[in-house]
This record gives structure tokens, sequence and C-alpha cells, in this order.
């Protein structure tokens, strides 16, 4: 970029040349009251917000102490767009560089995340990286990019205006949070609630089953096909595997509306954010690594879906080599399913269906809000006269 093309007052600068990379030492946070520990994983990718940390009671051998005010950057993997604005202290791992504004009459610390979240340093990041498994970026790297810097008073002003975005996404973020408690809590006491409230004598027409007396498994649907093979037979139908669709094929084996859950994975620990059931219908095709399960005259398929979704079913798993977890055939039929009258069943599906719509739309506000910022920063702090 040529300085010609700048905005009137706007300068080309180095970012060596208006931050500094600071690097605090604390060994003994605990001693000194620093009670958080951030590592890499802690930092979400495109949010400035940490929300998760270590305790320093804990063991760490980490030492880089950051402050309130200062911009993190995660130089590993720079990719995953780790960056993020210190609203506390605490010690972080050596992969996160500490930045600050060498003089805030010059730069001011509300604007540099914004300025390290852009796509040209991502970019400058990435082209600087080094290391093939786990690229590293580096501070005598990162000091030579080169950005446009507004004024000071245009500064403060297009940080009010993005910090006041990022405001109306943490808004969406917490009304998503909100909505996927509620979620949680309905579950838990339209159906666990009846067996806590009316103990062995559940509401007439009621009763507890099993997967196996109540549902229909029919794993003689599915159909192992290799990624070598799919690659030959490109369509317009759907392979599924445990957790989703893994190819499109040029022909069929199932078709009608099935419940999908699957037979491996890790995701079964993650039951609260992610789904442990697939609802497909139409044609398609299903893999050997998940279960395919359909209703009967005293349990709609829908329910099956929405009752095993963000279920807990960790005790009827079992390990298959060193740490992945396994549903097996047999003891999937012996998981119990709380069942209510047919007629019951489908304003409860409808009841789930709006909870879910509710939760979509939240995590589309919240996704939309968040490339909206990405758009304004890159207006705003772009710096060119078009």
């Amino acid at each position: 970029m040529g300085v010609q093309s700048l905005k009137p007052g706007w300068k080309s600068v180095k970012f060596g040349d208006v931050v500094k990379n600071s690097n605090l030492v604390e060994r003994d946070p605990a001693s000194n009251g620093i009670e958080r520990i951030v590592g890499l994983e802690h930092l979400d990718s495109e949010n400035l917000h940490i929300r998760r940390w270590n305790s320093s009671e804990g063991d760490t051998s980490f030492t880089r102490k950051f402050v309130p005010g200062q911009t993190l950057f995660g130089k590993r993997r720079a990719y995953q767009r780790k960056v993020a604005f210190a609203e506390f202290e605490g010690i972080c791992s050596g992969d996160i560089l500490t930045f600050e504004p060498k003089n805030t009459k010059v730069l001011l610390p509300e604007l540099l995340p914004f300025i390290c979240q852009s796509d040209a340093f991502f970019d400058y990041a990435l082209d600087t990286s080094a290391g093939s498994l786990s690229p590293r970026t580096s501070w005598t790297a990162l000091k030579d990019f080169e950005f446009p810097l507004p004024p000071l008073a245009e500064q403060k002003r297009i940080a009010e205006i993005l910090w006041t975005s990022d405001e109306a996404k943490e808004s969406h973020y917490k009304l998503l949070l909100a909505q996927v408690a509620f979620r949680k809590a309905y579950l838990r006491e339209s159906l666990s609630g009846q067996i806590r409230s009316h103990g062995p004598d559940l509401p007439q027409g009621w009763e507890i089953s099993k997967i196996g007396k109540a549902c229909q498994i029919l794993n003689n649907l599915r159909k192992p096909i290799s990624q070598t093979v799919r690659a030959k037979m490109r369509g317009q139908y759907p392979y599924y595997g445990p957790t989703g669709k893994l190819d499109n094929l040029n022909e069929y084996r199932i078709e009608g509306e099935y419940v999908l859950i699957g037979e491996d994975g890790d995701h079964f620990t993650k039951f609260d954010d992610w789904a442990m059931t697939q609802l497909v219908s139409g044609r398609f095709n299903v893999n050997n690594h998940a279960h395919i399960l359909c209703g009967t005259d005293v349990c709609l398929t829908r329910y099956i879906f929405y009752y095993f979704k963000h279920r807990d079913i960790s005790p009827f798993l079992s390990k298959q080599g060193a740490t992945r977890l396994k549903l097996n055939k047999g003891t999937l039929q012996t998981i119990p399913i709380l069942l209510p009258p047919i007629e019951e069943q489908k304003k409860m599906c409808q009841r789930y269906a709006a909870i879910d719509a509710a939760i979509e739309a939240c995590r589309q506000h919240l996704e939309s809000s968040k490339m909206q910022i990405g758009v304004l920063a890159g207006a705003l702090i772009g710096g060119v006269n078009v």
C-alpha cells in the first residue's frame, strides 16, 4: 500500500514501531496473587474475550505474565485466529505473545486487538510462520508488519464503534448460552422430572422401556464404503457417518426417516453442545460407524432423536483402544427410554423443535454479528481512500 493512498492524517507504520511485545515474567503466580493460567486452548477463535482458564493452584510451566489492557495473540497455528484483549492479569503460554502500545498517545490499547484481528495481520502471520505440524510465527517477523495508523481522535472513534459492535455480539452469545441452558433444564424436567416427581408411579400411560424393545435397530442397512471407492461414485445421495454427512453418492440404500446414533467417537463426552443423534430422511446411505434406529407404534422416530440428542449415555460406553469410546449394539439395546403416550410424544417433539429453532436463530445472529464486526473493522481501519 502506498502512502499516497492513505486517508488524510493517516500514516503507514511498522507494527514494531508502535507496539512492543511485553515479556513480563512471573515464576510464582499463586504466591503473588495471580489466580488464572491461560493456555492457547483457552482462547476462542475470532473472540476477544477470555472465558476459560486454569487455576494457578495447579502445576504450570508457564511464566509469561499478562496484565489488563494487553492484547494476547496466539503465534502457533495462526490460522486459528486467536486474539484476546486482557481484562484481568494472569499467566499465559509461551505460544501467546503479549502486545501493548509503546506510547498510548500514538496507538490506543483499545484499537490494538482489532488491528491484530484483521485479515491483513493474520495473512502476514501465516506467511511468516515456520514448521509443518505446528507452524509458528514470531515477534521478530511480526514487528515488520505494515499497517495504516489513523490519528488518535480517529482511533478513539473507531475503537468505540468496534467495541460497541463487540458488545452486541456478546449479547447474542449470552442469549445463546441462556437458550442452551434452558434446553438442558427443559429436557431434564420434562423427562427425568416425571420420574422424580411421581416416583415409581408414572403418569397414566407413561412407561420406562429400553431401546431394544421400544425401537427398531436396523444396522443391517449399513454399508461401509471406502473413500477411494466413494471418489468414483459421487452423486446426490448423502452418505452419513457417526456425527454427520461424509459424502454424496450416486446410489442409495435407505429410504425414509431414521435416527442415527454414533457407534464410536469422542463426541459422546460433549453431549451438552454436540448432538448425539442425527435425524435423517429421504434417500441416503450410512456407514458402519452409526447405529440406525426408527420408531414403532409406541415410540416416534423423532422422539428418539430428541430424547437422546443431548443425553449423557457415558455409563453405556466402552473403550476401544486407549481413548476412543464405543457404543455397541448389545449395550444400545439396554439403554432405558421413558415413553409417554404417542400424543404426548408428538407435543414434546414440537416443543423440542421450537427450542432448537430458537437456539439455531441465536447461533445465526452470533455468526452474523461476528461477520459484521470483521467487515466493519476492515472498512474502518483499512485506511485507504476508495
